[in-house]
């Protein structure tokens, strides 16, 4: 990760998280291997979704231009490298679908295909219903997909795309191609109701699983939505299906060490509507910044130690924070306190 620029760091309100067919992978072969570049992509962003005041469970919305709707930056090339091999080698972890959702699925990959190509003519072009990559050198066959729509559409963009129906009980987790779980299984989850995939995560039940519903029923057309959650974990891999719920401690994690063991790890989340389906686009783009390349951004320390220590007990515990949280605390309060440089 490069340095980073504070005209890059984007700050936004607190938001805390929240029968099945399954599609074969395509052959390896069936692509062509490519030469990917980053020479002409942006910065990584870096998004601060924490504050220092009291704990609150709430979803945290913002409005999200359209021009904004898909980030693309330098982690381009190596992170398409990994949903590839992820794709390959691991496709019933990272896709599946559930029987009813081909017309959304299809949707999102033609609109998907019409934002790239409007917002991003540097590395999207279109002739007919052939799609370029000039990033990878890659051109889909829009009309006749060599693989499933929304797993072609997961190969084009760093976010992971779940579809989200609306059905009487409640929206349910229709299709998703995920590469980056914030330790959860797709497996577990796809074809259930949204509070139901929500069910292990504190409070949300109570607080959040009657605000998300209501305001996936009436997301309008032409309207994008965002919110951002967080989290301290000790493994900067996108791909974590699991480490929920860890209280052992881990010796090796000191104050001295937290800053280059733990990352923040931050969930940029938005939601589009499909207006033929009715579908939901849930898109999540997962960033990792190491703890001591975001400590050293002003009064961050402080702010991101005093959000630490207002999480509830039944919140840390979800997040695995006991695993660490003490040497994590010791070193922001040190950096904070300038006894020691960020590190």
């Amino acid at each position: 990760m490069t340095a980073i620029d504070p005209a890059l760091v984007l700050l936004a309100a607190e938001a805390v998280d929240g029968a099945t067919r399954r599609v074969a992978p395509v052959a390896p072969a069936r692509y062509r291997r490519c030469a990917m570049t980053d020479a002409t992509l942006p910065p990584e962003a870096i998004h601060l979704p924490f504050e220092d005041g009291p704990f609150r469970m709430a979803m945290g919305l913002l409005a999200c231009p359209a021009a904004n709707w898909i980030e693309l930056d330098e982690r381009y090339p190596a992170e398409m490298t990994e949903r590839r091999d992820l794709l390959a080698r691991r496709h019933a972890e990272v896709f599946a679908t559930c029987p009813g959702s081909e017309a959304a699925r299809a949707e999102l990959l033609a609109v998907l295909a019409a934002h790239l190509v409007e917002h991003h003519p540097a590395w999207f072009r279109r002739d007919g219903e052939r799609l370029r990559n000039v990033l990878t050198n890659e051109t889909w066959d829009l009309a006749a997909p060599p693989c499933d729509p929304l797993e072609v559409a997961g190969r084009l963009v760093q976010e992971d795309l779940c579809l989200i129906r609306p059905d009487a009980t409640g929206p349910v987790l229709d299709a998703a191609v995920l590469c980056a779980p914030s330790r959860w299984r797709l497996g577990e989850k796809i074809g259930l109701p949204l509070l139901e995939v929500h069910g292990p995560v504190p409070f949300y039940a109570e607080r959040l699983g009657g605000p998300v519903d209501r305001f996936l029923r009436h997301l309008r057309a032409g309207r994008i939505a965002m919110r951002l959650n967080w989290s301290v974990v000790d493994d900067p891999a996108l791909f974590q299906p699991f480490g929920k719920h860890r209280t052992g401690v881990d010796p090796s994690i000191t104050t001295a060490t937290a800053g280059t063991r733990l990352h923040l790890r931050v969930e940029r989340q938005t939601f589009r509507l499909l207006e033929r389906s009715g579908s939901v686009v849930f898109g999540i783009r997962v960033h990792s910044y190491p703890i001591a390349h975001i400590a050293a951004l002003p009064g961050v320390a402080a702010r991101l130690a005093a959000a630490v220590r207002a999480l509830p007990p039944a919140m840390q515990a979800y997040k695995s924070l006991p695993v660490f949280r003490d040497a994590l605390l010791a070193h922001l309060d040190e950096v904070a306190r300038g006894a020691v440089p960020a590190r």
